[in-house]
């Protein structure tokens, strides 16, 4: 925990929350009629509110993206490297947003929220929501707040797949969107990882068909698997054998199925402490969010011709070791984005730590960001 905040933190920051009453019409053809999201916000919006930045989270994620909630906290927020002021998103110069995404056990409305039909939790029946239901969501959002135009829309991982879907749907209500270890769809090999994650929970004894919360239990063991093999998809190889090697937690072998080798106890820990503060149902609620994602599809699976419209100029990163979406993903974007004569910035980082590269300071990956951040233009700055 901090004793002096960083000078380069956006300090001590609230969450906020918006309670919207007017429905929300899905993808799947159902319908909330009310919800609420949770946001927080860091710097200040101009008078011409030309300056603002939403920031897009990814499975786990959630709207705590930076600063403190109080000098006893042991950890800023999940982005807090690139956020703040002479960070890549400059709070000196940016009005930044994130949000708690629908579907999330976070604060905005999700499985774990009162369901006022039934006048309990909805569990496992809260409407699958897509990307494109994120994005509308996000731009009522921005309507309460004053936005009618995104300076950039942000994200890594899921979160660049909502930066890519805001460029699609609402082309004139950004300026750049920013893509991050991202992909216009996932493999086949993805959705077989996600629906092992999905299974381990289903089958778990405790999971109730998704009611567990009416008997009190929760189904740890499920879940606690499937973050286990979520995280290993989210390192690379070389990754786990810097941090891992072979070591044995005890220096000498046992001959049992108790954990022996060090990544055994690491994994253990991560699925362990993840259990502790996530919800299963909204683990496949998000699951099914990234299978679901393909904006290509309704155009005879041409992502040139679904990015026809776009007017946002493009960042698109890519990390060497990250095999989950890799760089190859990443170059289909690009190569899309330039069929259509688009304008677009393209980076492959040579890092070794898997997908999660996006979250660390690895020094190409932020120079790069941050040139680009302080290229953007905020019309009438001085």
């Amino acid at each position: 925990m901090p004793d002096i905040l960083p000078p380069d933190s956006v300090g001590l920051v609230s969450p906020q929350t918006y309670q919207f009453n007017t429905p929300l019409s899905l993808v799947c053809g159902r319908t909330l009629p009310n919800y609420q999201i949770v946001y927080e916000t860091y710097g200040k919006l101009n008078e011409r509110r030309n300056n603002a930045v939403l920031i897009c989270h990814a499975l786990s994620g959630d709207h705590h993206a930076a600063g403190f909630y109080s000098m006893q906290d042991k950890k800023p927020g999940w982005w807090d490297t690139c956020i703040g002021p002479g960070k890549p998103i400059d709070t000196n110069r940016f009005f930044v947003v994130c949000l708690n995404n629908l579907g999330s056990c976070r604060g905005s409305s999700g499985p774990t929220s009162i369901n006022p039909d039934m006048n309990k939790p909805y569990g496992p029946d809260f409407p699958i929501i897509t990307v494109r239901d994120w994005v509308r969501s996000q731009a009522r959002l921005g309507d309460v707040l004053g936005i009618t135009q995104w300076a950039a829309v942000i994200g890594g991982s899921l979160g660049g797949m909502q930066a890519l879907q805001w460029a699609i749907d609402y082309p004139k209500h950004l300026r750049h969107s920013i893509v991050i270890a991202g992909a216009s769809k996932l493999s086949a090999q993805n959705i077989a990882f996600n629906e092992v994650a999905r299974q381990a929970i289903m089958s778990d004894p405790e999971f109730h068909a998704g009611h567990y919360y009416q008997h009190n239990v929760v189904p740890r063991q499920g879940l606690m698997l499937a973050r286990m093999l979520g995280h290993i998809t989210y390192l690379s190889d070389e990754s786990m054998r810097q941090k891992f090697g072979r070591e044995l937690r005890e220096g000498k072998l046992n001959f049992g199925f108790d954990v022996e080798f060090q990544v055994e106890s690491y994994l253990r820990h991560q699925g362990r402490s993840f259990v502790d503060h996530f919800d299963a149902n909204t683990y496949l609620l998000m699951t099914k969010v990234l299978d679901y994602f393909d904006p290509a599809n309704e155009y005879n699976n041409d992502l040139s011709k679904a990015l026809t419209e776009v007017q946002a100029k493009f960042l698109v990163v890519s990390f060497t070791s990250d095999w989950r979406f890799p760089p190859s993903r990443s170059r289909e974007i690009v190569k899309a984005l330039l069929d259509n004569k688009k304008t677009v910035t393209y980076a492959e980082v040579k890092a070794s730590e898997g997908h999660d590269a996006f979250l660390m300071t690895i020094p190409h990956y932020i120079q790069v960001f941050q040139a680009y951040m302080q290229q953007i233009d905020i019309p009438g700055e001085n």
